[in-house]
């Protein structure tokens, strides 16, 4: 669920900034607005006044809704875990990078475990009741929306690998190129392995892949540029079209629950 419902899981970034200082502007099922909050959102995220107060009660709304939805420091402390290891380091290491860019760990705990309430929240209540699709509905699904299903024909790539797993550690963090080997290669997208096509495809030029284990060493590939397109056949985009399809009924769903919740909920206008 990595871009977990984008359009409701609003940015903690934006609200942090909006200090509690200006009067109340709304009270939410007995959750405050203020007026800081409201100009906050309009400024950042270029909105209507409308728009931002109507985005601002959604997200009181989440709040109200997940109030009893709990999420414990092991579940953190392993999720903490399963993304230091996608990236090749530990949790100590984790740790001194975020504080190195100024992220206090505490924030950055919070943040995780804000984000998992969410997700475990929309999972039991309301993705639950979507239906699987049928083949039909997929394949009319991919019809309408071919071009989400186009891969690059070829890709220009510069591969870093190491036997050493801190080699590769300290790459990924400092840049050094100590004990590392590195080849600059053209791969073809129809002589790849669908798994790291994918990656690479998703992989934003001059941006770094996640390291993995290939048995003998540890790889991490660098996207120099993307040429050509060549489109999916169904059979070869079902997975990817499954994804689409659900991630659609999802943020639909997501949003009729929260539109139908505003329908009974308790708003206080305290000032315009």
């Amino acid at each position: 669920m990595k871009k977990i419902f984008s359009l409701l899981v609003i940015g903690i970034a934006v609200f942090a900034q909006a200090k509690m200082v200006d009067g109340v502007a709304l009270i939410v099922e007995g959750e405050a607005v203020t007026t800081a909050e409201i100009r906050a959102v309009e400024q950042q995220l270029h909105l209507s006044k409308e728009k931002a107060i109507d985005l601002l009660i959604t997200d009181r709304l989440q709040k109200a809704a997940m109030k009893n939805v709990v999420v414990t420091d092991d579940e953190v402390d392993t999720k903490i875990g399963e993304i230091a290891a996608q990236n090749a380091i530990s949790v100590e290491q984790m740790q001194q990078i975020l504080e190195a860019r100024g992220t206090p760990w505490t924030k950055y705990r919070s943040s995780i475990q804000e984000a998992m309430k969410k997700e475990k929240f929309f999972k039991e209540t309301i993705i639950k009741s979507i239906p699987e699709p049928s083949d039909d509905e997929l394949k009319i699904f991919y019809k309408n929306h071919k071009n989400e299903f186009m891969l690059p024909s070829q890709i220009n790539v510069v591969e870093y690998s190491t036997a050493s797993k801190e080699a590769m550690q300290r790459f990924l963090q400092t840049g050094d190129t100590q004990g590392i080997k590195s080849r600059s290669l053209t791969q073809k997208s129809n002589e790849l392995n669908p798994m790291l096509l994918g990656m690479l495809s998703q992989t934003p030029n001059g941006a770094l892949t996640r390291p993995f284990n290939a048995g003998d060493k540890y790889i991490v590939f660098k996207v120099l540029s993307k040429s050509g397109q060549s489109g999916m056949s169904f059979e070869s985009a079902r997975n990817a079209v499954i994804g689409k399809w659900r991630e659609q009924q999802q943020n639909k769903a997501i949003k009729d629950y929260f539109e139908k919740m505003k329908t009974n909920a308790d708003v206080q206008i305290i000032r315009q």
